[in-house]
């Protein structure tokens, strides 16, 4: 498979929690899903296959999707043994505040790494056309259309973390969703 997740589960007792971003230690996404399954947790670590040039060799690596972050199911109300895992930093939110996840934007990032597809990371955008698929693997997935190269290339965000994830696409597969949004002139500080 040329993506790649770490997936965790437990057995969810209802109700099911919400997923949350947790901020964690550069390189211990993988250590801290390890623990967290341990301590029973669901989490989702999202990987993706590069090529990594050294001197003397070319590597290829499965790395986090998402660097420096991973997603975990949470009940708020009990997020203490989660913030004293080792190389968590903190539930990332708004402010101060955590804030989930919202579920779609889980599904479809857990969508592409199941489907296999050549995803990467790439940066947040926030305008551009939204779209969904139609056809394929990635059916049902919507996200905001690149149009920058030749193949076609979906971005799905993840708003609390302001990242996003880029995956190629045939663009006969696509369908609008809305219309551009019409964006006022702002003048750069």
């Amino acid at each position: 498979m040329p993506g790649g997740c770490s997936v965790s589960y437990m057995e969810a007792p209802y109700p099911t929690f919400p997923w949350y971003a947790l901020q964690v230690r550069p390189r211990f996404e993988r250590i801290v899903a390890s623990i967290l399954l341990a301590k029973g947790y669901e989490s989702f670590l999202p990987l993706y296959r590069c090529r990594r040039r050294w001197s003397d060799r070319m590597k290829e690596l499965e790395l986090p999707l998402f660097d420096g972050y991973l997603f975990c199911r949470i009940d708020l109300n009990h997020r203490l043994p989660i913030l004293v895992t080792p190389g968590v930093i903190r539930v990332a939110g708004i402010g101060k505040a955590p804030y989930p996840v919202d579920e779609s934007e889980i599904a479809a990032i857990f969508s592409i790494v199941l489907a296999g597809a050549k995803a990467e990371p790439c940066p947040y955008l926030q305008v551009g056309q939204k779209i969904r698929i139609d056809h394929g693997s990635l059916s049902g997935v919507e996200g905001i259309l690149l149009a920058l190269r030749k193949p076609a290339r979906l971005v799905v965000s993840v708003t609390v973390l302001q990242r996003s994830v880029a995956v190629e696409i045939d663009e006969t597969w696509v369908q609008p969703v809305s219309p551009m949004p019409h964006l006022p002139l702002v003048a750069s500080v």
